[in-house]
């Protein structure tokens, strides 16, 4: 597996609330995580740094090489770290209400886990598909799914930003969870929404499938989403499935 990853704050925001991290515990398993801030004064900064940084020092602790240990394991950290977010707030009067989405990704054994909150987004390329692996946890998203507006609408919605579920909640917050199986020369992209709002679907193929090297992928990733405009931070993690040999 190879990884590359850059963040951008964009065209259009003074700071950059979102992170992105990719950490490996002591059986050599990688976990790669990119998170999405909210919040004023800087506090959206600090929920995402915490998220990142919190999640993967303490999986650099782990031994943990099972797919079901890891799965556990992690519900249970993104938990801690969504009330760890909520009492930083209180603690902080200038940081109430903070909070932030997470989308991470485990591989093992030729399988990716995801965990998600929020619309931080988890895409596969293979050969000629892009495929969306997580669900958007956001007003337009449910709008979508009960048929009141289109997909096409949904990218221009005025309320597209709201979310309905985000990391520091006062109460446990649901945690998505899906596992896909890998195959030889597939990409897994984790990204914010300063992406997938700015950059369609069939354009993000077209680039991942080109024989740019990885970093230049996501670097021209980032630049299509500002000269689309760069509305919001963008943020992009890419892995791809082949080794130096070609081999998984």
């Amino acid at each position: 597996m190879k990884v590359a990853f850059q963040t951008n704050v964009g065209k259009k925001r003074s700071s950059n609330q979102d992170s992105v991290g990719l950490y490996i515990n002591q059986k050599n398993i990688a976990l790669a995580i990119v998170a999405d801030g909210m919040g004023g004064h800087q506090a959206g900064d600090i929920a995402s740094q915490l998220t990142v940084s919190q999640l993967g020092d303490a999986w650099e602790q782990t031994d943990i090489d099972d797919e079901e240990l890891a799965t556990s394991w992690l519900n249970v950290e993104i938990q801690r770290l969504n009330h760890l977010i909520y009492e930083e707030g209180i603690q902080f009067p200038e940081r109430v209400g903070m909070g932030t989405t997470i989308v991470a990704a485990v591989v093992i054994d030729k399988r990716v886990i995801l965990f998600n909150v929020g619309d931080s987004r988890s895409y596969r390329v293979r050969g000629d598909v892009i495929s969306q692996l997580t669900e958007d946890h956001s007003l337009v998203n449910e709008l979508v799914k009960t048929g009141e507006i289109s997909k096409e609408e949904a990218q221009q919605h005025p309320r597209r930003n709201v979310l309905t579920r985000s990391l520091g909640l006062p109460t446990d917050v649901e945690i998505d969870s899906v596992t896909v199986d890998l195959l030889l020369n597939d990409y897994i992209i984790l990204c914010t929404d300063g992406l997938s709002n700015m950059v369609p679907d069939e354009r993000m193929l077209r680039v991942v499938s080109s024989e740019m090297t990885l970093k230049k992928k996501v670097t021209t990733l980032i630049e299509i989403a500002n000269e689309a405009g760069g509305k919001d931070n963008i943020t992009v993690l890419l892995m791809d499935f082949e080794d130096e040999e070609g081999e998984n």
